[in-house]
């Protein structure tokens, strides 16, 4: 038998080829680093005593601490898990309302046939432009003129706005996903006698599940983390969400409880990630579909 031995070129390109996989990886590792850092830190940091956090830049305690987590619950006057509850109250009536909303704006746009259809979707696209820290005052001073702003119901100005199809983003993010679907479904659904609503029910509207769920991940996201509106819309301590009563942790006229918030801060990233993981498959298939095929 004769033995057959790699060429010094191809065992060189080999080597080659693995080198270059050892430095994109060790690339990619010290990115991860980097972002990650700042979220080790703060886990790192909920554990820690006040003047280790002041004192001490590493990642790990040197005296565990976690009482932290049990003086940032009860700080305050009402447990922190009523500021829980109020997040979500607002993240899933949020995440609601933009999908009802969104939903219909979008099948109008992508669907429907009815007058200066274009030039009002450019109106649309157009608000997309405007940050949203603009429309603050307007909406403070309308919801205030109606006497929604400190009402029983404190949260209305900060939940009809999104099932009024106001989040243009997803509207776009609607539209762009139902005109990659075959317009024959409608012609076949037409065809069997349904009507304009029933075309919706019962063709767009289960075909249409990934870009709802992608529109559901960001807005509960977005909704959990929002601060600014929250802050201004929201003046009482029952009615606090999440993001407002982190900064009660840090009072000027008073000494600061800096490891109970961030024992508190880590808290508030659970529901977030897990709200993520568990749509994750959805979300990535939402984005990157673009029609139907067949």
């Amino acid at each position: 038998m004769v033995a057959v031995t790699a060429s010094p070129t191809a065992t060189a390109e080999k080597r080659r080829a693995r080198s270059r996989s050892i430095i994109r990886l060790a690339v990619l590792l010290a990115i991860v680093a980097v972002v990650l850092y700042p979220l080790f830190w703060m886990i790192g940091s909920s554990v820690k005593s006040q003047e280790e956090i002041v004192n001490n830049v590493g990642l790990l305690p040197e005296t565990f601490t976690p009482g932290n987590y049990t003086q940032g619950w009860t700080n305050f006057d009402v447990s922190f898990g009523r500021f829980f509850l109020n997040s979500a109250m607002v993240s899933l009536l949020t995440v609601f309302g933009n999908g009802v909303s969104c939903l219909l704006a979008a099948y109008a746009f992508a669907r429907l046939k009815f007058r200066l259809r274009g030039v009002w979707f450019a109106v649309m696209i157009g608000t997309l432009l405007l940050p949203g820290h603009v429309l603050i005052v307007p909406q403070y001073i309308l919801f205030r003129s109606l006497g929604l702003v400190g009402g029983d119901w404190p949260y209305l100005p900060l939940l009809i706005p999104q099932f009024l199809a106001t989040e243009a983003f997803f509207v776009f993010l609607m539209v762009q996903f139902m005109r990659g679907i075959p317009r024959e479904l409608d012609e076949a659904a037409r065809i069997d006698g349904a009507n304009a609503f029933g075309i919706f029910r019962h063709v767009i509207l289960p075909l249409s599940r990934p870009a709802l769920v992608t529109t559901a991940i960001f807005s509960f996201i977005w909704t959990w983390n929002d601060f600014f509106r929250q802050l201004v819309f929201l003046s009482d301590l029952d009615d606090y969400t999440v993001p407002v009563a982190l900064t009660l942790f840090i009072d000027s006229t008073s000494q600061s409880a800096v490891g109970p918030m961030f024992a508190m801060a880590v808290l508030s990233l659970l529901p977030v990630f897990g709200f993520f993981v568990a749509f994750q498959r959805m979300l990535v298939e939402g984005i990157n579909t673009s029609g139907l095929k067949g």
